[in-house]
């Protein structure tokens, strides 16, 4: 049951999130959303390597989400905190993505083919979804190259997650499971 609530809320943030951000008002979509990766690492049977994972899907999030909007291919609704990189908003939403690899999601592990083929199209669709609803606009470059870029961060982002995931457990752990 838990996995279908970490679903269920998943899609909340997000919609909260894209919805917030093409009104212009993200601030409750991100603090309720905060609240619920919050709850979700403190009730974590480790905390610390669930905060981990999260941290490193947040950094790759906004290192590529900054690098497609400097590249020209997206144009975020929202420049809080700072013009140069991707809005607070997208952020939270890379979180909500790292909540579902140990609930959700987690029926991916060890598939890591399926991984980079459902990353590749879901993250396209993701992104579409989230510009058709207002929350960014494809920028100057190119859209089907930008499609393209998006497809592939996200054909190596499932797979590379569900491993610093395996990697961050630590062996006296995998014994006990």
């Amino acid at each position: 049951m838990a996995k279908f609530w970490n679903f269920v809320l998943f899609q909340a943030g997000w919609f909260a999130c894209i919805l917030g951000a093409a009104h212009q008002q993200v601030l409750w979509a991100v603090i309720g959303s905060l609240a619920y990766i919050a709850f979700l690492v403190w009730r974590s049977q480790s905390p610390k390597l669930e905060l981990s994972l999260m941290l490193k899907v947040l950094t790759f999030g906004i290192l590529t989400d900054s690098l497609l909007m400097y590249l020209g291919f997206l144009d975020f609704k929202g420049a809080w905190p700072s013009p140069y990189v991707s809005p607070v908003w997208m952020w939270v939403l890379w979180l909500l993505v790292a909540s579902t690899l140990n609930s959700s999601l987690s029926w991916l592990k060890g598939w890591p083919v399926l991984g980079v083929v459902l990353g590749a199209i879901s993250g396209p669709l993701s992104y579409g979804a989230g510009i058709r609803l207002g929350a960014a606009n494809w920028g100057s470059g190119s859209q089907i190259l930008g499609l393209g870029l998006i497809s592939m961060v996200w054909a190596v982002a499932m797979p590379l997650f569900f491993y610093w995931d395996r990697t961050s457990i630590k062996p006296s752990l995998v014994k006990n499971l």
